[in-house]
């Protein structure tokens, strides 16, 4: 799918948050159907940076346009509560509830009403456990029994839950290794580009990056400007 409108622009942007620097962004696009793997932002820069994104933080300085709108112009709370369901949002800050069963996280963005599931809730569920790589075994079984495989796979179904226009991912990697890591790169890939989701991903493992996108970024964090990764880094990693 080729690149489509124009959803997320930062431009000249500075947030301090108390980190080693200011979190700086010289110019950010991410596009409809557009992913877009960022390397060099820590997980606290990441929050930051997805904050910054969603409209729970403004910027120090610059701009922020989300849906050709700044997240300035978003003074209601109700409205911005509204907007965040155009994001799915993939990190280990979304709370899952271990006492509960796997179907019933997954089904809590959808409804509150989980203690017996509705048939056409239920069969909405399995539809998005088969979508991101869940299997019957994991939906009958407490989150906190998990795999980490299965357990970012859950996270990853309930940042799809609501049929969002963006995704973003705070390292996701960050618990898996080998074939698990190859697996979900592949999947997440698949996903994001059948669903024509926008998506930007932060981690810390250019081979991961390499497997979910051609459009790598690394972000220079004194300058705040994005370099693509050239050819001969992306064959040598």
């Amino acid at each position: 799918m080729g690149d489509g409108d124009l959803l997320i622009e930062l431009t000249d942007v500075t947030k301090d948050y108390r980190g080693l620097r200011p979190l700086r962004i010289q110019h950010l696009e991410l596009r409809a159907g557009q992913l877009i793997a960022l390397l060099g932002v820590d997980a606290a820069m990441s929050e930051v940076l997805v904050g910054l994104i969603t409209g729970a933080q403004l910027p120090d300085t610059g701009q922020v346009h989300v849906f050709g709108r700044p997240t300035t112009s978003i003074t209601a709370v109700d409205e911005w509560i509204t907007a965040l369901d155009r994001f799915g949002l993939i990190s280990d800050r979304a709370v899952l509830v271990e006492q509960l069963t796997t179907e019933q996280n997954l089904a809590m963005p959808i409804s509150l009403e989980i203690e017996d599931l509705a048939p056409s809730l239920r069969a909405d569920v399995r539809t998005l456990a088969n979508e991101v790589g869940l299997t019957e075994e994991d939906l009958a079984a407490p989150t906190a029994a998990l795999s980490a495989s299965a357990q970012l796979r859950l996270r990853l179904g309930r940042a799809l839950a609501l049929q969002p226009r963006v995704l973003l991912a705070e390292h996701p990697n960050a618990t898996l290794s080998g074939p698990d890591l190859s697996r979900f790169a592949a999947d997440l890939a698949n996903i994001t580009r059948r669903r024509g989701l926008a998506s930007l991903i932060t981690t810390a493992d250019a081979t991961f990056a390499n497997a979910l996108t051609d459009r790598v970024l690394e972000l220079e964090p004194r300058t705040g400007l994005l370099r693509p990764i050239s050819r001969w880094r992306r064959w040598l990693s």
